[in-house]
């Protein structure tokens, strides 16, 4: 297969491109934007790839799936389009953030700044049919995003893991807890974010733990 994506990253996950799963997943995606309205735009699937190289990496968010409303998804997990207004979760994020680092709530929703500093925005799944949370789930995504783990557990060193959630806790089980720091909490929706979210500072500890190991520290 000939995926479009940063060449840092191009060069590990050849052996995916070139799993039979992974042409199934190619046929089945490239059919649904053929046939439907699906996000983020085909031009944005491995953004989060292409902004943060594989060793430029530092930091590691895991979300679940892209927005399914128009205009919002743009290839970075919780990261919204700019002018787009925030949903709930990058609110309780940027709240968190307020909190722990007293940095006031950004009005641009699109979370580039971070993915250019070394922060993998990564989505377990990397599409959506509009309207259809959960649309392409089970389709060989999670497979190909088990595998960037995989890779960055077993080829960097230091990195740091932010698991928000049981989903993102479980998909992070590969994470080699001797060479990287991982730090759990509940997920930042509505539903959650009061029961261990909010005062998780993992902001903080992201950086002290970063500027510890002589990396530069990321502003959040």
């Amino acid at each position: 297969m000939n995926v479009k994506i940063h060449p840092s990253w191009a060069s590990r996950l050849q052996a995916e491109f070139e799993a039979p799963y992974f042409q199934e997943l190619t046929d089945f995606v490239r059919n649904e934007y053929r046939t439907g309205v699906c996000y983020p735009p085909g031009g944005k699937i491995f953004n989060a790839f292409d902004l943060c190289p594989f060793d430029q990496t530092k930091v590691v968010i895991i979300g679940q799936d892209p927005y399914h409303e128009e205009g919002q998804a743009e290839g970075l997990c919780f990261s919204v389009a700019e002018g787009v207004p925030h949903p709930p979760s990058l609110q309780n994020i940027f709240k968190e953030i307020e909190g722990d680092l007293g940095r006031p709530v950004p009005r641009n929703g699109s979370l580039e700044r971070w993915a250019k500093q070394g922060v993998l925005l990564l989505n377990a799944t990397l599409t959506v049919r509009a309207h259809q949370a959960g649309s392409h789930q089970g389709k060989g995504w999670e497979r190909f995003t088990d595998a960037v783990i995989a890779h960055l557990s077993a080829e960097r060193e230091n990195l740091v893991f932010l698991l928000w959630g049981s989903y993102a806790q479980k998909k992070g089980l590969v994470i080699d807890r001797s060479r990287h720091l991982v730090l759990c909490s509940a997920h930042p929706s509505p539903l959650s974010a009061y029961r261990g979210f909010f005062g998780n500072h993992h902001f903080t500890l992201t950086n002290d733990y970063l500027i510890s190991h002589q990396i530069d520290p990321i502003a959040w």
